[in-house]
């Protein structure tokens, strides 16, 4: 009889390690159950969870090229019920439904429509800077400096600020 993936057998462990357990699935063949297919929760232990000489329900997952056949104990379990959630009562039935029609806080607004400038508001807005062009570096740096400075005096005195807040 030829092995399919999904189906179900049962079979006997004839040998557990710490990565996984070896399971006798009859007729001269035998698959491996990887510790991470034992039981639907984290497994530190595998001895834990099976033993050597236990029956076992387990599901073909895999099967190689070379024959190795990968098994699962927990896709083989009956999957548990999942519990529902519980269903508002009278007036909750009302609220649920006002709050499905009323915008999510957390939802992106649609962008707001802006009018578009005049032309004459746009040419009053752009000024253009005077540009120097037959200056000398040596005017470029003096200005680059002064700048500078005047930003760097600027931070200096928020930082000032920000200090005097916290105490």
């Amino acid at each position: 009889m030829q092995l399919e993936v999904g189906e179900i057998l049962e079979g006997k462990v004839t040998g557990v390690l710490k990565f996984g357990a070896f399971v006798d699935l009859g007729g001269g063949r035998s698959g491996m159950v990887h510790i991470s297919e034992v039981a639907p929760t984290y497994v530190n232990d595998i001895k834990e969870h099976v033993a050597e000489g236990q029956t076992v329900k387990v599901k073909v997952i895999g099967i190689s090229e070379d024959g190795k056949i990968s098994l699962s104990i927990k896709k083989a379990m009956q999957p548990q019920p999942r519990p529902q959630a519980k269903k508002p009562h009278g007036d909750m039935m009302q609220k649920d439904k006002d709050a499905e029609q009323r915008p999510r806080p957390h939802s992106p607004k649609k962008p707001q429509k802006r009018e578009q400038p005049t032309v004459e508001e746009l040419e009053n807005a752009y000024e253009p800077r005077p540009t120097v062009t037959d200056a000398g570096f040596e005017d470029m740096l003096s200005k680059f400096k002064m700048s500078s400075e005047d930003r760097m005096s600027g931070l200096k005195n928020m930082d000032v600020r920000k200090r005097g807040r916290r105490k």
